[in-house]
């Protein structure tokens, strides 16, 4: 079976792939998203195992990105050891998460582990939602209103619309964003989440009057208020 690895560090990259080739594993690493992309444009692995931080996009990202397109199962591996970052890691699409530093028995148990349960085999992942009267596309980024105009949003304000999308009728703080949207929890002096979430309120106002699509949840966070449907 093949592994694939992507991570930065390249002596953790090299001790990672000469574990598993021990056990008799094929590997192939990566040391960025880019070099993944090449990977899987001429092969499919049987697992991934992600580092969280990568240069360019992230491993939050591309644990999201797997996880709706592909069906081998994925281990994060990372120095991230709150259970923050293990909670957001798994709610992302990863199956495991093993903290750094590790030891090899227990990475290889956990590889094999989940190569036995073999790949996710549920239904294709939804990816178009009905919001209210709003329609939200996550594939192709748009979102329109019920007369059919598309609603101009920025990245940072899709990405914390997709966050709410994920997680409907459930109160995520800023720390829980800032993890989902940046891959990292923001500073306590840092407003700029609250800044996006006011900026996405007003746009989804215009869009869908008298909605209140979000809710500010007092000494709590952040709540989409209405029941997100799949779309056809």
């Amino acid at each position: 079976m093949t592994i694939l690895i992507v991570e930065d560090d390249a002596a953790i990259r090299r001790l990672v792939s000469e574990v598993l080739q021990g056990e008799g594993f094929s590997v192939e690493a990566a040391e960025d998203a880019g070099e993944m992309d090449a990977i899987l444009a001429r092969s499919r692995p049987d697992l991934a195992i992600l580092d969280l931080m990568l240069p360019g996009e992230d491993g939050l990202s591309l644990c999201r990105r797997l996880y709706a397109n592909e069906r081998f199962p994925i281990l994060i591996l990372s120095a991230k050891s709150d259970e923050i970052d293990r909670v957001v890691g798994l709610e992302t699409g990863a199956d495991d998460y093993l903290v750094k530093p590790f030891g090899p028995r227990e990475l290889v148990a956990r590889v094999r582990a989940m190569l036995r349960r073999g790949p996710r085999t549920q239904s294709p992942i939804v990816r178009r939602f009905s919001v209210g009267s709003l329609t939200v596309d996550l594939d192709a980024r748009r979102v329109i209103d019920q007369h059919s105009a598309a609603v101009a949003l920025t990245s940072a304000e899709f990405d914390l619309l997709a966050c709410f999308i994920q997680r409907p009728r459930r109160v995520l703080t800023r720390d829980q964003i800032g993890k989902w949207i940046r891959g990292r929890m923001p500073d306590p002096l840092d407003r700029s989440i609250d800044m996006i979430v006011s900026r996405l309120r007003r746009k989804l106002e215009r869009a869908s009057p008298g909605a209140n699509l979000i809710s500010t949840v007092r000494n709590g966070g952040y709540l989409l208020t209405v029941h997100v449907i799949p779309a056809s």
